[in-house]
């Protein structure tokens, strides 16, 4: 992945996301995303989308 990642916000519906943070844990390399419409923000670890 790179900076950015293309999926639909479920507040506002923008396409477009941000990668605001990036670390190595134990479990794998975990990223955080936020939207560039709103505030809405989620986390994935090793690629897995952990905001359901």
């Amino acid at each position: 992945m790179g900076l950015s990642l293309a999926t639909d916000c479920p507040e506002c519906g923008a396409e477009e996301f941000y990668r605001a943070a990036s670390m190595r844990i134990q479990l794998g390399e975990k990223k955080k995303w936020h939207c560039t419409g709103c505030d809405y923000g989620f986390v994935t670890i090793n690629g897995i989308d952990t905001s359901a």
